[in-house]
């Protein structure tokens, strides 16, 4: 009779215990797989969908460099709160001033005298003195900036 009495407990105890076994596998396997396709797809969503840019609080900004600094067909980093601008002098001698994030991966650009251009370096991305990306993968224009001379300091102000 004791034999009896174990045979029932020791197969339902089997049962349970290949019931938790397939069931942990299962999760396990899941889990795995799952974080296997978040390691690929992650990475490659960061690089398709452009960083969204902090926004500046700053409305104006006078820059330390004087008007008689900066060379026509030359330009300057300079930082608009907390994020960079760049301030051009175009080779008639208009000043010019854009947001230096790039539109593609927010890469700072910069001013190419030999071609004329804003560039970023990091994938050959080409901007027009206007602020319109030209060439390259930037998706839109750079932020344009107003620009303001008063005697020989440049003020920098979004907006009109």
């Amino acid at each position: 009779m004791a034999d009896g009495l174990t045979q029932p407990g020791q197969s339902r105890r089997r049962f349970v215990d290949w019931l938790l076994s397939r069931t942990l596998t299962t999760w396990l396997l899941s889990t795995s797989v799952g974080g296997l396709v978040l390691s690929v797809l992650y990475p490659a969503g960061r690089y398709l969908v452009p960083p969204a840019a902090g926004e500046s609080a700053t409305a104006a900004v006078t820059l330390s460099i004087k008007t008689e600094d900066l060379a026509p067909n030359s330009g300057q980093i300079f930082k608009f709160g907390n994020r960079p601008g760049i301030v051009v002098r175009t080779a008639s001698g208009d000043l010019r001033a854009f947001s230096a994030t790039c539109t593609h991966l927010g890469c700072i650009v910069q001013y190419r005298s030999d071609v004329s251009h804003i560039w970023c370096a990091c994938h050959n991305g080409h901007f027009d003195l206007n602020g319109l990306n030209i060439q390259g993968p930037p998706p839109r224009p750079l932020e344009a900036f107003t620009v303001n001379v008063r005697g020989d300091e440049i003020v920098v102000s979004k907006g009109a």
